[in-house]
């Protein structure tokens, strides 16, 4: 982009949020004249790199707003947007919407970002989530087999909602129903599948299913 463009790309935003330049000028460590004397005169003749990250943040705009070549603003994961997002984990264990899943472990094979604003206004704790993919059809037609789900291990009383549980050694994602005293009902979408009825101390909730994620 050229220096005149991120000029006035730049007092097109600030005048968009209603901030003013001198503002500006302190969040990104500088005397309050300083981007007035970059719209107004180009001098400095283009942005430092931090800053650019800064304002970028800011206004939660591409860093190539402000004169970055879009292609370098990804390319490494230790640039200025990393603190952004949110890693949580892809564990190697499925949650069966079918006839049951032995998971082999629960080893974390990689991580899926997440913007912690959005985390937090669903009132989750970055800390207690993880990712985990659905095997299976019972759940259809809200989850479908190879859907990735976001697990929250939070502590919560129990309520309505998709859970994955333990049961035995088998990893599930059901509807959780309280039944008659002491026994709990695990139910499927698919009508094709039955209701599992078991005792409350025979199962683990692992989790409420919070998001998903899946092919089109």
């Amino acid at each position: 982009m050229e220096n005149a463009e991120t000029r006035r790309r730049l007092l097109e935003l600030a005048e968009e949020q209603g901030v003013s330049l001198s503002s500006l000028s302190r969040l990104i460590g500088k005397n309050t004249s300083y981007l007035q004397q970059f719209i107004r005169k180009g001098s400095p003749r283009k942005l430092e790199e931090g800053d650019r990250g800064t304002l970028a943040r800011f206004f939660g705009v591409d860093e190539s707003e402000f004169g970055k070549s879009k292609e370098k603003s990804y390319t490494s994961e230790k640039n200025s947007y990393a603190a952004d997002w949110v890693d949580v984990p892809r564990l190697a264990i499925g949650a069966s919407a079918g006839p049951g899943a032995l998971p082999d472990g629960e080893e974390i094979f990689g991580a899926i970002r997440f913007s912690p604003r959005w985390l937090r206004s669903m009132g989750l704790r970055p800390e207690m989530l993880s990712a985990i993919v659905v095997s299976g059809d019972s759940m259809e037609p809200v989850l479908r087999d190879g859907d990735e789900i976001l697990v929250d291990r939070d502590w919560r009383p129990l309520r309505d909602g998709i859970h994955v549980v333990r049961l035995d050694d088998t990893v599930l994602v059901k509807r959780l129903e309280a039944g008659r005293a002491g026994r709990i009902a695990l139910l499927s979408d698919n009508p094709a599948y039955r209701p599992i009825e078991c005792g409350l101390e025979e199962i683990e909730v692992i989790g409420r299913v919070v998001w998903k994620g899946g092919r089109i």
